[in-house]
């Protein structure tokens, strides 16, 4: 290739990327940095005054904002925990089931699996909260016909039980994106290394912990940093369901929550815009260090086992 056509390859590749970059920065490098400039100031009568780093200093330091912020942190990372626990497992196993290809009507499951994703929180919280309900729902009705009514709790009204509880729900509603990935994955792997694997002797569940597994570590490790991002985000289920207050008594409020009353106000709060940008910045840090940790170090090992 000569030097002209390297300099009209680099022209194409600017002018397709120009649209991209232009809307990412307007949609999200701009009000990034404009948060963080709201975070610096404090409002003094009518006026921005700045104060530099007083607003994390009191979200960390003043005992009525931390107690709040670090409520909300481990709650978001308990909200996390579930999902990895429970989402992701559970995603690879129904993957690795319907990419046999001894299973009938795996369309079928795969779609069905897939379809609560596609709907709304509002519809997703709503409903449940209908199902669970211990004055009409349905669950102790169910419980009730199988012989274990004894084991219905009202686990979105109890501080021990709501925020499993909506994880749960939220694992229900997500599972299929993880389903799909390693679906996808597994569909990739070559047959002739399964191939190989068979002439040795290694077959049916062997196969799968010795041969696939190993190979969709990779996707395994992107579903894993994008339900952090996603849990750490979270805001629409808990909203929906137990409302801004993440009742009872804050058992479910998330970073998310928590950012939303202090930065817009909620019943007799008053809204702070300031150190609403404070907390918006925090979840920005503790999600970027969750991301820098995993392209830096678990990303970083993974390579170097592949290759």
């Amino acid at each position: 290739m000569s030097t002209q056509d390297r300099q009209k390859r680099r022209w194409h590749i600017l002018i397709f990327l120009t649209p991209a970059v232009l809307v990412y920065t307007a949609l999200m490098i701009l009000p990034l940095f404009g948060t963080l400039r709201l975070s610096l100031f404090t409002t003094v009568g009518q006026e921005q005054v700045f104060v530099g780093l007083d607003n994390f200093r009191t979200l960390l330091g003043d005992e009525r904002w931390s107690s709040s912020f670090w409520n909300a942190l481990k709650n978001n990372a308990w909200f996390f925990v579930v999902h990895m626990l429970v989402q992701n497992p559970l995603g690879i196993a129904i993957a690795a089931m319907l990419s046999s290809s001894a299973l009938r009507f795996s369309n079928f499951y795969r779609t069905a699996i897939f379809i609560p994703t596609i709907l709304s929180f509002v519809i997703v919280g709503f409903a449940w909260k209908l199902i669970l309900s211990p004055l009409w729902g349905i669950a102790p009705d169910m419980l009730d016909a199988v012989g274990l009514k004894f084991l219905f709790k009202p686990w979105l009204g109890k501080e021990e039980y709501a925020l499993t509880t909506l994880a749960l729900i939220s694992v229900w509603q997500f599972v299929g994106i993880p389903m799909m990935l390693i679906y996808a994955s597994l569909l990739s792997i070559p047959d002739e290394v399964l191939e190989a694997g068979e002439c040795d002797g290694i077959t049916g569940m062997a196969a799968f912990w010795k041969l696939k597994l190993p190979l969709i570590l990779p996707s395994i490790g992107i579903i894993s940093i994008l339900t952090f991002v996603a849990n750490f985000n979270a805001f629409d289920l808990i909203y929906t369901t137990q409302g801004a207050l993440a009742g009872p008594n804050y058992a479910t409020d998330v970073l998310g929550s928590f950012l939303y009353r202090t930065f817009f106000g909620f019943q007799m709060q008053l809204g702070d815009p300031n150190m609403g940008s404070a907390i918006a910045m925090m979840m920005f840090l503790v999600i970027l260090l969750g991301v820098c940790i995993y392209l830096f170090g678990i990303q970083t090992r993974m390579r170097r086992y592949q290759f």
